[in-house]
């Protein structure tokens, strides 16, 4: 019988410190070596997914993560796809600069309007998140429909997400969407490719977060 090795005894705290030191040594094994500027969502989102994958195929726009943290101290909303994604969102950490996280998946009226017209309740709740009177990034772990209902209205409209976090997870249509937006001029954080997910989505929401008040 092969010997189980010993289980350590850590807190919470201890055991997420040991996890990125891991991290940070297998990329270095690997030989992989990330932008000081994005290295610490990439670490979370592999910390989340336990996937490394994720080291290349995160993708940036020209400053991102610093646009994202000036939106939140500045007070920016979080719009999610998914309940799940909103669940994750430290939303204490946002709340301390003005900000507040939502999700109008589960809405009655989001509901109903999806059925009138036949189309996703994520399209429906991107159209009612641009009455969100104030800046808003969009966590879309979920739903290509979102990242794609995101596009159509930059394009026919003169409004504007603040920012766009695109990590839908699947097979169809989600590495168009992600593309979509990668043609626009609103700054994301984009995780190329068929992998992503609520998850991941709550996990780039928080390294954010995380950063300004460590």
């Amino acid at each position: 019988m092969k010997k189980l090795k010993k289980i350590e005894q850590l807190l919470p705290e201890e055991i997420e410190k040991k996890s990125f030191a891991i991290i940070s040594e297998e990329l270095m094994q690997r030989g992989i070596v990330l932008s000081p500027e994005e290295e610490r969502i990439t670490k979370r989102v592999i910390h989340t997914s336990a996937d490394f994958d994720y080291a290349a195929t995160m993708t940036y726009s020209k400053h991102a993560p610093s646009i994202a943290k000036e939106l939140i101290l500045n007070g920016a909303d979080i719009v999610t796809d998914t309940n799940m994604a909103l669940s994750g969102v430290n939303k204490k950490v946002l709340a301390k600069f003005g900000g507040e996280a939502h999700c109008f998946m589960a809405d009655e009226d989001v509901a109903q309007e999806a059925k009138r017209r036949g189309i996703t309740r994520a399209a429906v709740s991107m159209e009612k998140a641009k009455n969100i009177k104030k800046p808003v990034i969009f966590a879309i772990g979920n739903a290509p429909t979102a990242l794609v209902q995101l596009y159509e209205m930059i394009q026919t409209s003169d409004w504007r997400p603040a920012f766009v976090i695109g990590v839908p997870v699947g097979f169809v249509n989600v590495e168009t969407a992600k593309e979509l937006i990668m043609e626009t001029e609103v700054p994301y954080i984009i995780n190329c490719g068929r992998k992503g997910g609520s998850n991941v989505a709550a996990a780039i929401c928080n390294a954010i977060l995380y950063e300004l008040v460590r």
